[in-house]
């Protein structure tokens, strides 16, 4: 069906074939999952998680193993804030560069008449959204069928379905399309599933070079349902600046200049660390340029660096900042 023209790892499928499998498997489960399903005119099939169809729990798995082409083992866990023990998601993959950078980063602007959403995954490859990742990550695919998220509000039409299917040089009927928005519990799964990718993202903005990084771990927690779009992508967002956690294995040398990227690479070196983001966001005048871009990191970072064999730490959990921004309250005794 497709063709990989070069790899890393033991890859054997392109990453739409890998992708396909899992958008096929969330059709078979769709009653399950509480996702709907619709052919548009032009053949391409949209899978609601949260648009107008409830989705849930599952539905966010399902929409995180996506983005990630199905190379990451993605899993619900318990995480604590302050005693209490809310939904996380963990997120465990062999294949960092590929999934998270390659696929599941949410880098590509769709933007057609008046529909917008975030587009990420498998397909991002096709229309070399960006081209400088791809180029740095020395990968390509051709592939024949396109598989992509996209958070957005809406669903899209068939005019936003051709463009995407003309980026990524497909026939519309052979694009797949899933979608939630950000004020979902599906939507707010797969924000927080980006737990891994957040980090290899904030590295590689910094101009380390990710391909040297082998394995990554992380875990954050779901964020719940706070309030409109924008006030949820701020507590979705906290979920990783300040719950969540990751490990790294990696070589890496010189050891000491590795220590220096790890400073600087927790949430906590940001100057816009310390408050909710949708607090930050609504001082900039909901202007992301002026949010310092250094705040979207993981709030703690372990490294096991494997020439040296030594393990290194950089910054903390920081419930406070998280039960301000998902709103909890305490009530009764």
């Amino acid at each position: 069906m497709s063709v990989v023209l070069i790899t890393l790892g033991d890859i054997l499928q392109s990453l739409n074939e890998l992708g396909l499998e899992v958008f096929e498997e969330m059709l078979d489960y769709a009653d399950e999952l509480q996702v709907g399903a619709v052919e548009l005119k032009n053949g391409t099939v949209v899978i609601d998680a949260g648009v107008n169809a409830q989705g849930g729990l599952g539905a966010g798995i399902y929409l995180s193993r996506i983005c990630m082409a199905d190379l990451a083992d993605i899993q619900p866990v318990p995480c604590e804030i302050e005693g209490i023990s809310i939904p996380g998601v963990q997120v465990a993959t062999d294949h960092p560069v590929i999934s998270c950078m390659a696929s599941q980063c949410a880098m590509w602007q769709i933007k057609s008449d008046k529909y917008f959403a975030m587009g990420s995954g498998p397909a991002r490859v096709l229309a070399r959204k960006t081209k400088d990742l791809y180029r740095a990550l020395e990968f390509e695919e051709y592939s024949d069928v396109a598989v992509l998220f996209l958070e957005s509000g809406t669903l899209p039409d068939e005019a936003a379905a051709n463009k995407i299917a003309e980026a990524c040089s497909v026939d519309p009927a052979d694009l797949k399309l899933a979608v939630a928005p950000t004020d979902s519990i599906a939507g707010s799964v797969q924000v927080s599933a980006r737990v891994v990718e957040t980090g290899l993202h904030k590295l590689y903005s910094m101009g380390f070079d990710i391909r040297a990084i082998m394995t990554g771990w992380g875990k954050a927690p779901i964020a719940p349902v706070v309030g409109n779009a924008t006030m949820c992508m701020g507590a979705s967002n906290d979920a990783i600046i300040y719950g969540g956690e990751t490990y790294y294995t990696l070589e890496y040398e010189p050891f000491e200049e590795l220590l220096e990227y790890l400073k600087g690479m927790p949430s906590s070196a940001s100057r816009d660390y310390g408050a909710p983001f949708y607090k930050t966001f609504k001082e900039c005048n909901f202007d992301f340029f002026k949010v310092d871009h250094n705040v979207f990191a993981p709030a703690k970072v372990v490294m096991n660096e494997l020439n040296t064999r030594r393990t290194i730490v950089a910054g903390k959990v920081n419930p406070r900042v998280l039960t301000e921004s998902f709103g909890m309250e305490w009530v009764g005794t």
